[in-house]
């Protein structure tokens, strides 16, 4: 959809931009069929898409997977866009209540075995993601594949990286400063790195200006991929490793070694004596170790 169309359509359908959700809609072509593109998508795959707004991206994943679960929490933009995009997905149970959503969806007339689909009015961070994904999932698996607000770029990540059953891929539109802060290397990593590198593989598939959007954003965007997404360890594991992590970047300044002792009440001594032995220089400072160096460290604490 151009700009010319999009400020038509909102004009037509009283439609006001909440700056308080970070609406701000894409207008270029060529980043949207970029983002398809990057997702490779096929006629069996089950996408969740997290603020349609207009349903400009919607409408192309349809047209692609045709199963599309987007969850809107604009109200109005979620009435418009059920009117718009009309079609439910068929679920393997019929008509189906789904938790913390105040819906029931019921399918549409056989189509040749092609989905549809479901627009939802809520928070996706409210949501029971699990609940979506075992009624209208093929073996649990999907893709997440959004223009979310920036606002809740880090919670949604979480959220999906973390959940029970996590997504094959993760295509967003985010900051370009976030996305260039969540692939950073060893020397510039950050607690947001970390939590979504050890989940899976970070990269920016390009920058888009923020002329794209409208209304136009203050700044520019990236394409951000999140692929080899998969859980190593049990759950406890990753709750040790992330209270380490917040412990040595509790001072930045400060050297891992004081970070550490300090936060564990553990003597600096013993500290100094357990990075020796997972290898670790005794001078360094959280943001220069690499993730393999965060589970050694977890690993020598714990014995």
């Amino acid at each position: 959809m151009i700009i010319n169309e999009l400020k038509k359509a909102l004009k037509e359908k009283n439609i006001k931009i909440l700056k308080s959700l970070g609406q701000n809609f894409l207008t270029d072509e060529n980043v949207l069929n970029k983002i398809i593109q990057v997702a490779e998508l096929n006629k069996n795959d089950l996408v969740i898409e997290v603020g349609p707004g207009l349903g400009v991206l919607t409408k192309e994943l349809s047209e692609k997977c045709e199963q599309v679960i987007a969850i809107e929490k604009d109200k109005k933009l979620a009435e418009l866009l059920k009117k718009e995009i009309p079609s439910p997905i068929p679920s393997k149970m019929g008509r189906i209540p789904v938790p913390q959503m105040g819906g029931v969806l019921i399918p549409p007339p056989d189509k040749g075995g092609v989905g549809g689909v479901e627009i939802f009015n809520g928070d996706i961070l409210k949501t029971n993601i699990n609940e979506l994904i075992k009624k209208y999932g093929h073996n649990e698996k999907y893709k997440l594949v959004s223009n979310i607000p920036y606002y809740i770029t880090s919670p949604v990540i979480k959220l999906f990286l973390e959940n029970k059953i996590q997504p094959q891929v993760i295509i967003l539109l985010v900051q370009k400063e976030v996305a260039e802060r969540i692939c950073a290397r060893p020397g510039k990593l950050s607690i947001l790195a970390l939590s979504v590198q050890i989940y899976g593989k970070p990269e920016i598939i390009g920058y888009v200006n923020k002329s794209s959007f409208y209304p136009e954003p203050k700044v520019d965007s990236a394409i951000l991929k999140i692929g080899g997404i998969k859980k190593e360890f049990p759950d406890d594991y990753y709750e040790k490793i992330f209270r380490i992590i917040k412990i040595g970047f509790s001072s930045k300044r400060k050297k891992l070694v004081n970070n550490l002792s300090a936060g564990l009440c553990i003597d600096k001594d013993r500290t100094g004596k357990i990075l020796l032995e997972t290898k670790i220089d005794l001078n360094a400072r959280a943001q220069e170790l690499e993730l393999e160096d965060w589970k050694r460290l977890v690993l020598g604490l714990s014995r």
